[in-house]
């Protein structure tokens, strides 16, 4: 299968290089020059759970260089998907599908109204990686990855999708109700990524101190009464309980949000907790926590240069 794969952090590299060592035909598009080059040149390289390992990876700056593709795998993120799936054209033949593995709740329309509702595949991945510095990852946890069609459709492309993952060992599966699973991670999001950001705080300890757990919680609950109003049905019976589970679960990692800030990159607040807080308004529902949380995190952003 050839792959073209948008956007070189941290899990666009964690696939770009189990891919490209399971023998799969793998692109990596970088939008920097310099970074593609460096990347074409020394590869990527893994480290965690599977020790210390480094894969060639073909990647460009250049879409030109790629040519049609199978799949075009969109790890940018949220606020560059539009400008990221413009530029995709000579990437799509009639047969391309697009998957998106990227956080919050949008993309789906975005790339849709751009490339065809028919050409679009949802995921959620619980691969946990960190991007130590540009082609230089931490794998820090194993999870399930999980794509589906909006309608509920299974094409053959997406079944040979599941099976280039699998044999790369990410263990993927299909659902026919892929909403449910996209609302159930930004239920996950909504508690764990703005908090850790603001905190600085891995997300094992975000609930071992009474505050943090506090405000993680009340996020949490105010999300929940957004997706009962609208009717979601979520993957897991009690949201709280999962939020703190993931956190026990991936106790040491250091949420996307969190290694953002520390970077001083532009977060995907908007994208998680800027939902909660837009549709909580049209609905009239009271999500003063959430609007904490972003007004905080994109007060961090603005003073970037400040405290620098």
């Amino acid at each position: 299968m050839k792959i073209a794969i948008v956007g070189p952090g941290a899990i666009g590299c964690l696939f770009a290089a189990f891919l490209t060592k399971s023998k799969e035909d793998v692109w990596l598009l970088d939008k920097s020059k310099e970074n593609a080059a460096k990347l074409n040149e020394s590869g990527i390289s893994v480290d965690g759970l599977n020790g210390s390992w480094q894969v060639k990876v073909k990647t460009t700056a250049n879409i030109s260089d790629i040519g049609k593709t199978d799949l075009v795998l969109i790890c940018v993120k949220s606020f560059n998907t539009k400008k990221a799936c413009e530029q995709i054209g000579p990437l799509l033949n009639n047969n391309t599908k697009i998957l998106t593995l990227q956080n919050g709740i949008g993309n789906i329309e975005i790339i849709s109204e751009i490339a065809g509702e028919n050409r679009v595949i949802a995921g959620v991945t619980n691969e946990g990686a960190t991007l130590i510095e540009p082609g230089k990852i931490r794998h820090a946890g194993k999870g399930e990855t999980i794509i589906g069609t909006i309608d509920g459709k299974t094409p053959v492309e997406m079944r040979a999708i599941r099976e280039a993952f699998n044999k790369a060992g990410f263990e993927t599966k299909m659902s026919r109700d892929i909403k449910s699973l996209l609302w159930s991670k930004l239920i996950i999001n909504v508690g764990i990524n703005a908090l850790s950001a603001i905190t600085r705080l891995p997300n094992g300890k975000l609930i071992q101190f009474e505050g943090t757990k506090r405000i993680l919680r009340d996020a949490v609950t105010e999300a929940t009464r957004i997706v009962k109003r609208k009717r979601i049905k979520l993957i897991f019976d009690d949201p709280l309980a999962k939020v703190e589970a993931v956190c026990e679960s991936t106790s040491s990692n250091l949420s996307s949000m969190l290694q953002d800030v520390l970077r001083k990159k532009r977060t995907e607040v908007d994208f998680i907790n800027g939902v909660i807080v837009r549709l909580g308004q049209e609905l009239g529902i009271d999500v003063r926590t959430n609007k904490f949380l972003l007004d905080l995190v994109n007060t961090i952003e603005q003073t970037y240069k400040i405290s620098s």
